[in-house]
């Protein structure tokens, strides 16, 4: 599904320049913009930085994708004598991320080139823009010892490199630099991405994961201390409630009975499954085979942004729901396994049955949070998602009934 790609031109200091002829991008993925400021380049003979997204129509219903989709563009030389007038205002919105601004990405840059002169590795060619939305501002940096990755996320994602620094193993990315403003320097790792995973390499994927995730057990209060979100039994029960009484109101009585008697009962669950004994660690969050490459030495975990606190087999069911229905049960045999082995004793059997709702309920709070964290123009990525979260929390909570 194509996007057809229209640009609205401001200077870094706000000054509205006028909009640029729409063009159709191929990709369809409204962050990717690697396309969007080559085309303009071709077209145009101007270098563009995207700032955010303005409007979006005749989209995809599941959002993020196709449809006709207008940016804000920061420029500064003269614009093309093809840019035409645009009249609507440009209203500020105190949710707006920084690099959503004029001269935010330029900030975000300048950092970087202090970070990466500080280790002896100028930026040697100009730097390149590959994504730009609500979550984070990706940026290619090519150096003289290869390309480094500049990440720039929201606050509610600003642990990210604290988690990473405080991880800092072969199977997570390799860090240059971190503030806590939630920018990263990540070095470049060599691999592919594993969106089609061989089925051979999700155990040693899930291996990976639940390594270090045992073996930061004691650094519970270290990772909360970053910034991550708690996910234990109190706070958990909390965000709960709120999102169940804020996200239902397009769900069914018969759905929103079953969620309210699942959050009444989540004390009992969450003893049960504290009797499991599988430990609170640091949970990624986001943890499928996309958000892992393949390399020569194996896997490397990538996206801490949604890593938080609360038990690890909430990492279970996002992976899970991302494999074939075929390969599911051996992945969920790995996990248990994998616990077993690292937790004698214990019944992580019994937890993954009981950690089913409470799972895709944390999904909702997720997207919740980004809702509560997110400009206005910025919503249509995400509004979709509390409700159908909350739906299928319904459905497992219903089946685990039956």
């Amino acid at each position: 599904m194509d996007r057809i790609v229209t640009l609205v031109l401001v200077r870094s200091d706000g000054t509205i320049l006028g909009a640029l002829p729409s063009f159709t991008a191929r990709t369809p993925w409204w962050p990717d913009v690697a396309e969007v400021v080559e085309t303009c380049r071709t077209l145009h003979g101007i270098d563009v930085t995207i700032l955010r997204l303005l409007d979006v129509a005749d989209y995809d219903p599941r959002g993020g994708m196709g449809g006709r989709v207008t940016y804000v563009a920061e420029l500064e030389v003269v614009p093309p004598a093809a840019t035409r007038p645009w009249t609507s205002a440009l209203p500020d919105d105190p949710l707006r991320a920084r690099w959503a601004r004029p001269g935010g990405p330029a900030r975000d840059l300048a950092w970087a080139d202090g970070q990466l002169i500080a280790a002896g590795r100028p930026r040697i060619r100009p730097a390149v823009q590959m994504k730009t939305w609500n979550l984070s501002s990706i940026w290619r940096l090519p150096t003289s010892r290869g390309d480094v990755w500049l990440k720039a996320v929201p606050p509610f994602f600003a642990h990210e490199g604290a988690v990473i620094h405080a991880l800092a193993a072969p199977t997570v990315p390799p860090l240059i630099a971190f503030d806590d403003l939630g920018r990263t320097l990540l070095d470049d790792v060599h691999g592919i991405d594993q969106y089609d995973a061989p089925t051979e390499r999700h155990a040693v994927m899930i291996d990976a994961l639940v390594k270090l995730q045992a073996g930061a057990v004691d650094r519970v209060d270290e990772i909360l201390g970053a910034g991550a979100p708690d996910w234990r039994a109190a706070p958990f029960a909390v965000a709960a409630a709120d999102v169940v009484e804020r996200g239902s109101g397009a769900l069914g009585a018969g759905e929103r009975r079953i969620l309210d008697r699942l959050v009444l009962g989540l004390d009992d669950r969450f003893r049960a499954l504290a009797e499991c004994g599988i430990p609170d660690t640091f949970v990624h969050g986001d943890f499928h085979t996309g958000n892992v490459r393949w390399t020569d030495a194996g896997p490397v975990i990538f996206d801490w942004g949604d890593c938080g606190v609360g038990n690890p087999l909430l990492d279970l069911p996002p992976f899970d729901r991302n494999l074939d229905a075929e390969h599911r049960l051996a992945a969920r045999a790995r996990w248990i396994e994998q616990w077993t082995a690292h937790v004698p004793g214990s019944d992580p059997a019994r937890a993954v049955a009981l950690i089913e709702p409470i799972a895709t309920l944390r999904l909702a709070i997720i997207y919740q949070r980004f809702l509560d964290g997110i400009e206005q123009t910025e919503r249509p990525y995400h509004e979709a998602d509390v409700p159908q979260q909350l739906r299928d929390t319904a459905e497992r909570a219903r089946q685990e009934r039956l």
